[in-house]
């Protein structure tokens, strides 16, 4: 069973280091979105130049350095789900040497109440997805380490935030309301489908994760709520947080 997968005692096959070898660090910390819009936003609007590419079958992927910046930001897009995102993950800490991330999101609320017009920094993820149980023992919440330490931060640029858990999931059309209302009752505000795997990844491999949401669609109604998800507020709301991921990069 995939429960039983984490092997802490035998070494990989192959690791990210056979692929891009020995590298200087070239960045101190790296921020991930999942915009296309928000890169090529960051790309017009801010000096930046290419330090890595990272090799995929559909396409190499850049990571950019942001020019005139303390410390040393890089910065790239990342695709979605645990496994995807955690493989640019391992990919990106080998090509640039960096050891902590910053990434940012949508989610779906499953507590409007809470998270109406607040961030959303997940507090424990619930692993309702595949990778985390390679990098850690099998248990159904992980912590998210730093996430008193992103709330703080969000609290002294007077943003408002909720702290709580989250619902990682990879399954986006399994989502059923059973489930939902078992995490509900269990204390999850949120739903997504990379922090647990991701926490996972970075706690066993010593990188730092920072991480919060912005809700996109609200699953805690009679019908399914589209809102924000997939419309021109939703790039408003991406653009407007890249300056918020970018605040925590220089702060932590």
């Amino acid at each position: 069973m995939i429960t039983g997968s984490f092997d802490p005692n035998t070494p990989p096959i192959f690791t990210p280091k056979d692929i891009f070898g020995e590298v200087d660090c070239l960045a101190d910390i790296c921020i991930i979105t999942f915009s296309k819009v928000v890169l090529e936003h960051v790309l017009a609007h801010f000096p930046c130049r290419k330090i890595a590419s990272l090799p995929a079958l559909n396409g190499d992927q850049a990571v950019y350095l942001l020019e005139n910046q303390t410390p040393r930001i890089a910065f790239y897009m990342s695709p979605i789900t645990s496994a995807g995102a955690g493989l640019k993950m391992e990919d990106a800490a080998a090509a640039i040497g960096a050891r902590r991330f910053v990434l940012f999101g949508s989610c779906g609320a499953l507590d409007s109440a809470l998270t109406e017009g607040h961030l959303i920094v997940p507090t424990q993820a619930y692993r309702d997805e595949g990778l985390s149980y390679h990098y850690a023992p099998a248990a159904p919440y992980i912590a998210v380490k730093n996430a008193d330490r992103v709330a703080g931060i969000l609290k002294d640029l007077g943003i408002p935030h909720v702290k709580g858990r989250a619902w990682t999931t990879d399954a986006l059309y399994r989502e059923t309301r059973a489930n939902m209302e078992q995490r509900k009752a269990e204390g999850c505000i949120a739903v997504d489908m990379e922090c647990s795997g991701l926490q996972a990844l970075c706690d066993f491999h010593g990188f730092d994760y920072y991480t919060f949401f912005y809700s996109g669609d609200l699953l805690d109604a009679p019908a399914w709520e589209q809102r924000i998800l997939c419309n021109d507020s939703e790039i408003d709301h991406q653009l407007n947080n890249f300056l918020v991921a970018l605040e925590i990069a220089k702060r932590v």
